[in-house]
């Protein structure tokens, strides 16, 4: 009598067991799914890609050529002042070029070199929009702003960084 005891408590378990696996499958993975649309379409609104976290499709660091503004030499470039005194930057600018880009051909380093002038100048615009606290304490943002100006003088797929080897700020 107690093995049939046992044996009718561990099915009743055993089916509470299954009943409580069904309600969940039903309840939670619909809106598991939905969630799961929602984030891909602010993602897509947003232009950015789930499976591919590298920057502008280059996958390789073979890819990735440096091209150094100024011949590698620092800029000097004034800041916005927020306190009426003269602010100033030197530092130097790298762009990263996708060397499997259609674009590589057009605008290969020695073109760049002849359009380095036009370069500077739209790199220098932006710098100085941007006061002396904002260069040192967040120069990615000034970095991401001279990309998309890069990107929409050159292309979005041929320029995919930009980075400042060195920089003092005074």
């Amino acid at each position: 009598m107690k093995k049939n005891l046992m044996s009718v408590i561990i099915l009743a378990l055993v089916l509470a067991n299954l009943v409580l696996t069904a309600l969940l499958v039903f309840t939670v993975l619909p809106e598991t799914k939905k969630a799961n649309e929602m984030i891909d379409a602010v993602c897509s609104a947003i232009s950015l890609e789930l499976n591919n976290g590298s920057a502008g499709g280059v996958s390789n660091i073979d890819q990735i050529e440096t091209y150094d503004i100024n011949g590698g030499e620092p800029m000097s470039m004034n800041l916005k002042s927020e306190d009426g005194k003269s602010h100033y930057a030197v530092m130097e600018v790298s762009l990263s070029l996708n060397k499997e880009s259609d674009s590589y051909d057009k605008y290969s380093p020695q073109v760049l070199k002849e359009k380095e002038s036009i370069i500077k100048n739209n790199i220098n615009m932006i710098i100085v929009q941007h006061t002396k606290e904002e260069l040192i304490s967040n120069p990615a943002v000034i970095q991401q702003e001279i990309l998309e100006d890069m990107q929409s003088l050159f292309g979005e797929d041929y320029v995919v960084g930009v980075s400042f080897p060195s920089m003092t700020t005074e």
